[in-house]
């Protein structure tokens, strides 16, 4: 017959933070050990793409991980992904572009009218 096994917790209910799995103790004894939640990857804040170089993890437990963990060395490291920043910098690139394309033809424009 198989052996009957106590919740240690007062959590009675099968809930996603109350899972758990049968252990056997060096002592004969079935006993439960209970799953810690899975922790997730960050996303991009633009594309919503899974951020890659940055370890999954809970968020208490991402309090106690160092930076290089955390982060990638990049501008936008571990909020960005690096398809997101690369479009970003060619975006202000060509917004500053386009500004001092303007500036020159205005300065074209206002040498005609003085000539």
């Amino acid at each position: 017959m198989a052996q009957r096994l106590t919740l240690r917790r007062r959590l009675s209910y099968n809930t996603n933070s109350n899972r758990r799995k049968i252990v056997k103790t060096p002592g004969g004894k079935l006993v439960y050990h209970y799953k810690k939640k899975l922790g997730s990857l960050p996303k991009c804040g633009d594309c919503k793409q899974k951020l890659q170089g940055i370890t999954p993890s809970r968020p208490m437990e991402r309090t106690r991980m160092p930076k290089r963990l955390k982060t990638v060395t990049r501008t936008y490291g571990g909020s960005r992904c690096h398809k997101c920043v690369r479009e970003r910098i060619i975006r202000a690139f060509l917004i500053e572009e386009q500004k001092i394309v303007m500036k020159v033809l205005k300065a074209q424009g206002a040498t005609k009218k003085a000539a």
